[in-house]
């Protein structure tokens, strides 16, 4: 829990901050900065790391770009009857594997 919470500072200093004062310029959605925080909240912190480095270095003019959602691998195991918030949505991908969307609310 502490080391998602150092690792969320920054980017949220990054996206409230330096981000604004250079306009828009990720190739990719959700946006790098965004990608990086689901990414944390949803898997371990340092896979989550290495994950959103990775598509950092891949956001330039070398690569296309476009729709790249966050793969996490989890064991889902259902409880009934448990009121909760839905923040994230999780669509599977394969066995174990789900694609991360977050849930919009107003």
């Amino acid at each position: 829990m502490i080391l998602k919470k150092l690792l969320k500072k920054p980017i949220r200093f990054y996206q409230y901050f330096i981000s604004p004062a250079f306009g828009q310029s990720c190739r990719y959605y959700p946006t790098c900065s965004e990608y990086a925080l689901w990414e944390i909240e949803c898997d371990n912190a340092f896979k989550a790391f290495f994950k959103s480095f990775f598509r950092i270095l891949r956001c330039n003019q070398l690569f296309r770009g476009g729709i790249d959602y966050p793969v996490v691998k989890k064991n889902i195991n259902p409880k009934f009857g448990i009121k909760k918030r839905i923040t994230y949505w999780l669509v599977p991908k394969g066995k174990n594997k789900f694609i991360v969307i977050k849930a919009k609310y107003e």
